[in-house]
């Protein structure tokens, strides 16, 4: 991933913050530098532009030795720079060009002179996506700023219509609780991603960190929605992150590398009770984020289970819980020795800690099931759906990699269950204990270990392996609906309504 825009000798912004995004969802980041500043959180206060010359040298040389699989462009500011890239991109086709019109500062003051724009506008189809604030889309457009969201996005269908460019439409400039964001092709495919503004000052290089990851993300998915939402996960956890970092006096910079401090134990369990954050946020690495989201199909599903609905509006008839205690207790039994499976292949000490508390914490939860729930009745024989399950984690144990990558969809599709129904569960609620041990910080705490040592294990691996990996990971998921979708009389697996998506 090549980025191309200016310094930021604070960190927040520019080739700083296009590096860190890059390097936290999953991609290895290059720079060439543009131009370099003297900022801090408070402002700019000084510019230098090398000549020109010397930035097609950067541009030449790392395209001479090394294959590039996404270009980021950011801050030009003059028009001889804008051409000099621009002709670089004709001479070295690339299969993804991501430019951030680095044209309207958070001031309101015009970073470009005339020339400069129309510059940047001949250059808009050498791109396959741009990525405006409302003010930049406006000077794009070469039209008055949009007023409102659905003027934005008439705009953005426009300037995608005329230059062949993905628009990503971003709300951050509008006001309001919500902050949405869209992708507008240029055939006017419109697909809008909801979004909460989030309160802070933790601001500096939102646009540089979105545009970069954006481009990350698309590489991975070659899908500029689905590039998005992803974005969108990680971005909002590193803004709400941004003031614990307390960089600077002025507007601060987001936490890049919020899901490196979300594994570690001892930060994820001083969080509040009650308030786990999404857990669709989680997965920041190579592996995990895409897993997550191959899953989108499949965890609809889930919601839309007989059990889960009846379970979460608390009208579950008590037999059907009964028989879904009687079956999770005896899968527990099964899946504590996987978990020591695990802790015995892992390659470092922690994770063998890790997995084998994880072990010791399911056998706990089968016995409190067994004699809290269930009333210490005797163990069942194990359903369709419990074996399938049990047998899939089977399968999956000759490797390490394989294992932690089954076993993960416990985890998270449990903590995501738990955080978005538990707040229904009131006082009187038959099934509130039970949603609120899924929505626990404990629990969320040791889902984002798992999730981190996952991403470990498959950033240590071939592809073959992450390829196995994610058949592992996508089948538990399938393997999750079954045990939910399972009634008293059930013989048969069930499997998903819906595929799981293909990778």
């Amino acid at each position: 991933m090549l980025s191309i825009a200016g310094s930021d000798p604070s960190g927040g912004a520019g080739i700083h913050a296009d590096l860190k995004s890059i390097g936290a969802n999953g991609g290895y980041g290059m720079a060439v530098v543009t131009a370099l500043t003297a900022q801090n959180t408070r402002g700019v206060t000084d510019v230098h532009v090398p000549p020109v010359a010397f930035l097609r040298g950067q541009l030449d040389t790392i395209a001479a030795d090394i294959t590039i699989d996404a270009v980021k462009i950011g801050m030009l500011g003059t028009t001889a720079v804008i051409d000099e890239v621009a002709g670089w991109l004709r001479a070295h086709p690339v299969p993804v060009v991501v430019l951030d019109p680095v044209m309207i500062a958070t001031s309101g003051d015009r970073l470009l002179d005339a020339d400069a724009e129309d510059a940047l506008r001949r250059m808009l189809p050498l791109a396959d996506a741009v990525t405006p604030n409302i003010p930049e889309l406006a000077v794009i457009a070469g039209e008055p700023r949009a007023e409102g969201w659905t003027d934005a996005l008439a705009q953005a269908q426009r300037v995608a219509a005329r230059d062949g460019v993905v628009v990503i439409v971003k709300g951050g400039h509008l006001t309001g609780a919500e902050a949405p964001d869209a992708v507008v092709t240029a055939d006017g495919v419109l697909t809008e991603i909801a979004g909460e503004r989030i309160v802070t000052t933790s601001t500096h290089g939102t646009g540089c960190s979105l545009s970069s990851a954006l481009a990350t993300r698309y590489a991975a998915t070659g899908d500029w929605a689905e590039a998005l939402r992803q974005t969108k996960h990680w971005l909002h956890a590193a803004i709400e992150a941004g003031a614990a970092l307390e960089v600077g006096e002025g507007h601060g910079p987001v936490d890049h590398f919020v899901a490196l401090r979300d594994r570690a134990p001892h930060v994820a369990a001083d969080e509040p009770a009650g308030s786990v954050g999404d857990p669709g946020s989680w997965g920041g690495g190579v592996f995990t984020a895409p897993a997550w989201a191959r899953t989108r199909a499949v965890r609809e599903a889930i919601d839309d289970v007989w059990f889960v609905r009846q379970l979460a509006d608390g009208d579950l008839p008590a037999e059907d819980f009964a028989h879904y205690l009687r079956q999770d207790a005896r899968y527990l039994r099964d899946y504590a020795r996987v978990l020591a499976r695990a802790s015995a292949l892992a390659p470092t000490r922690d994770a063998q800690a890790f997995w084998a508390d994880a072990a010791h914490g399911s056998l706990v939860a089968e016995l409190d099931l067994h004699t809290t729930w269930l009333g210490g009745e005797p163990d069942v024989d194990p359903s369709a759906a419990c074996r399938a399950y049990l047998g899939h984690l089977a399968a999956s144990a000759d490797r390490y990699e394989t294992l932690v990558a089954a076993l993960l969809p416990c985890f998270w599709i449990y903590i995501d269950i738990g955080r978005r129904f538990a707040p229904r569960a009131t006082t009187g609620h038959p099934y509130r204990e039970w949603l609120q041990t899924y929505s626990a910080p404990e629990f969320a705490a040791a889902t984002r270990t798992a999730i981190g040592y996952v991403d470990d294990a498959a950033g240590a691996a071939d592809g073959e392996t992450r390829e196995r990996m994610a058949v592992a990971f996508d089948g538990a998921a399938a393997f999750e609906y079954a045990f939910f979708a399972q009634r008293a009389d059930d013989t048969v697996v069930r499997t998903p309504p819906v595929p799981v998506a293909d990778r």
